[in-house]
C-alpha cells in the first residue's frame, strides 16, 4: 500500500496550492514549504498519506488564519454538480440498467479532487461523467448490488465536495432507511463536510454523520466513538476515493471500495491502470 515516503512530491505540491489560494505573500510559501519538509523528516514514513496531509493541512489553515482555505472552491463544485444532476438522473432513469448507471456516475464523480489535481475544470468534468457510463469498469456492479441488498445497515463514506452530488445517484437506489452517510467532521483539502452534505440534498433523503476527524481518509482510530462504533455496526460500508482506500484496506470488514485510480501506486495494488474506475470489495473481511 502507498505510504507517504512514496508521495512527498504530491503532498509538496498540493500544500502550496492549498496555501496560494488564500495568500500572495511569497514569506509564507516558504514557511509552509519548510514546515512540511522538517514535519516529514520526523514522521513515521509507513504511515498513510492521509495521516501527514492531516498534519500538513492543519499548519497551512492556522498559518494563514483561515479554517478553510478550499471554500469557495467546493461551493464552485456543489453548485455545477447540482446544475448537472438533473440530466444525470434522467439518464440514470432511462438506463437499461439503473443501478450500474448509478454505480458508474458516483465513481466519475471522484475527479472533483483537488488533492490530486488542482485544474480540474467543467468541460473535463461533464466529459468524464459523460464517458463514464460506457467506459471499463473493474469491478461487478451486480455483486455490489447483492452486497447492498442483503445488509440490512449501510455505512456510506462520502470523499469530495462536489462528488457528494453524485452520490446522491447511487443512494436513492438504496434502502433509505438503511443508510447513514459519513462525512468529515472538519474541513481538509476539498473533502465534503456537514454544509456539503446540505447543499446536496442528502439530509432529505438519510441520516447524515461527520466522523469528527480532519483527516483525508478514514483513520479509524482518530474519529469519535459515535462514528467508530456505527462503522463497526454496520453490515457494508462504502468507502468512496483513494483517500478512503489507503486508509482503509487493511482494515477488517464487509467494505466495498470505489473510486478512479489516480496513481501508478493505487494502480499496481489493485492490479489496474491509472484512469480506471474501480469497484473493489475488500481483501480483508
Amino acid at each position: 500500500m502507498k505510504t507517504f515516503f512514496e508521495c512527498i512530491p504530491c503532498l509538496i505540491q498540493q500544500s502550496l496550492s492549498a496555501v496560494r489560494l488564500v495568500t500572495g505573500d511569497e514569506r509564507i510559501h516558504e514557511q509552509v514549504l519548510r514546515e512540511i519538509l522538517q514535519s516529514a523528516s520526523k514522521m513515521d514514513l509507513c504511515q498513510p498519506p492521509a495521516a501527514m496531509a492531516q498534519v500538513i493541512h492543519r499548519r497551512i489553515r492556522k498559518l494563514c488564519e483561515n479554517d478553510d482555505p478550499y471554500r469557495a472552491s467546493k461551493l464552485r463544485f456543489n453548485r455545477l454538480a447540482l446544475d448537472l444532476l438533473p440530466d444525470f438522473q434522467h439518464r440514470v432513469e432511462k438506463s437499461p440498467d439503473p443501478w450500474d448507471a448509478a454505480v458508474r456516475l458516483a465513481i466519475a464523480g471522484n475527479i472533483m479532487d483537488l488533492g490530486v489535481k488542482g485544474g480540474v475544470g467543467e468541460a473535463e468534468i461533464r466529459e468524464v461523467l459523460d464517458h463514464s457510463l460506457q467506459e471499463p469498469l473493474h469491478g461487478s456492479p451486480a455483486e455490489f448490488a447483492d452486497a447492498a441488498g442483503r445488509a440490512r445497515s449501510i455505512l456510506y463514506l462520502t470523499d469530495n465536495a462536489g462528488e457528494i452530488v453524485f452520490d446522491r445517484l447511487l443512494i436513492e437506489h438504496m434502502p433509505h432507511q438503511e443508510v447513514t452517510v459519513a462525512v468529515r467532521g472538519s474541513p481538509v483539502i476539498n473533502d465534503a463536510t456537514l454544509e456539503d452534505a446540505e447543499q446536496a440534498g442528502l439530509f432529505n433523503l438519510v441520516t447524515v454523520i461527520d466522523n469528527g476527524s480532519d483527516a483525508p481518509g478514514t483513520i479509524i482510530h482518530d474519529c469519535k466513538e459515535a462514528f467508530q462504533r456505527r462503522f463497526a455496526d454496520a453490515d457494508l460500508v462504502i468507502a468512496k476515493g483513494q483517500g478512503n482506500y489507503e486508509t482503509l484496506t487493511d482494515v477488517s470488514g464487509n467494505i466495498y471500495f470505489l473510486l478512479r485510480v489516480k496513481c501508478p501506486i493505487i494502480a499496481r495494488d489493485i492490479g489496474c491502470p491509472v484512469g480506471r474506475m474501480v469497484l473493489q470489495p475488500s481483501r480483508k473481511k
